[in-house]
């Protein structure tokens, strides 16, 4: 725990343009090769009819169609350029902390970032709801969105991406706590096509709160968790006397992390926390990305996307 960052928006502009740097110049030529983003293979979302042609698959036959006008038809599928791709971004304000090279809310922003330009670059329009802390007086924040929560609606293009990533940096942060489960479902309503759903936060909040509507997501799409970790969270250094400040509430407390039997305690509750969240996900069906504010999350994020896209060639291959 530290004291909250201010988050002005000359600060925000340039963190997000220091990531989009690093993102732009590194991301490529790491993915090299003709990739079209997260999305996995060929769409297979149900779109319009055609008539048949030679070549044609023919298990897409769309039988009712050709029964109707005596004509051959085939069912076409939603390429993946068409696709869309949604971010649910909790900026709570457990993520202005960080002892690393970056802030939790840095690394959410990267995330975003990184998860933006793959999606632009294979052609997929973009959106995202963001948590936005506690409502105040139950207030919406943007039309059609729950209390606390504000949405972005999906569009394509460079310009329009560039537009969404200044909104959620620039997006201030309230004390308390994002209902990381309203948060979640607010891409569950209104139903969407199916598309990759893109889940960014610490997790901190009880599992029993956001399981379930992740849980949901997974039905209809591809869904990413992508959880940010400062080390500090999982273990505590010897330092002595430690003033830590609770960014949700702003309490301050001082820890003595001399006593080995804490920093054991500590270390154990923060290990079952973590594993935890890691089972909860995994009975989702939900990809899991961890990134640490102490270590390269641009190379962690290029091999996970790498291990994915190995992983569906590997089992499309007969």
């Amino acid at each position: 725990m530290m004291p909250a960052t201010e988050n002005s928006p000359a600060r925000a502009e340039a963190v997000l343009s220091r990531l989009q740097l690093l993102v732009t110049r590194k991301l490529d030529g790491l993915l090299q090769g003709d990739y079209l983003g997260l999305l996995p293979g060929p769409g297979t979302e149900a779109g319009e009819s055609r008539e048949y042609r030679p070549g044609d698959d023919v298990r897409r036959m769309d039988w009712p169609v050709t029964a109707r006008t005596t004509v051959p038809h085939v069912r076409r599928t939603v390429a993946d350029r068409e696709l869309e791709t949604w971010l649910a971004v909790d900026l709570s304000a457990s993520l202005d902390f960080g002892t690393g090279r970056w802030l939790k809310r840095e690394l959410v922003i990267a995330a975003a970032a990184a998860v933006t330009h793959l999606t632009v670059r294979g052609g997929n329009r973009i959106g995202a709801v963001i948590g936005t802390g506690p409502p105040r007086d139950g207030r919406t924040t943007s039309p059609g969105a729950p209390p606390g929560v504000l949405r972005l609606p999906a569009r394509p293009g460079r310009k329009e991406a560039q537009g969404l990533l200044r909104t959620i940096a620039g997006t201030p942060t309230r004390p308390g706590r994002t209902d990381l489960g309203l948060l979640v479902d607010a891409l569950n309503r209104p139903p969407r096509r199916r598309g990759m759903a893109v889940v960014i936060s610490d997790f901190l909040a009880p599992p029993a709160q956001w399981g379930r509507p992740v849980r949901k997501l997974r039905v209809r799409h591809e869904v990413l968790a992508v959880e940010v970790v400062d080390p500090r969270e999982l273990e505590l250094p010897d330092v002595g006397v430690l003033p830590v400040v609770d960014p949700e509430t702003g309490e301050l407390h001082e820890v003595q992390t001399a006593d080995p039997k804490l920093r054991r305690r500590y270390a154990a509750a923060a290990a079952a926390q973590r594993g935890a969240i890691a089972h909860e996900l995994r009975a989702a069906g939900a990809a899991h990305l961890r990134l640490r504010t102490d270590s390269d999350w641009l190379l962690d994020m290029v091999r996970f996307v790498a291990a994915q896209r190995h992983a569906r060639t590997r089992g499309t291959t007969r």
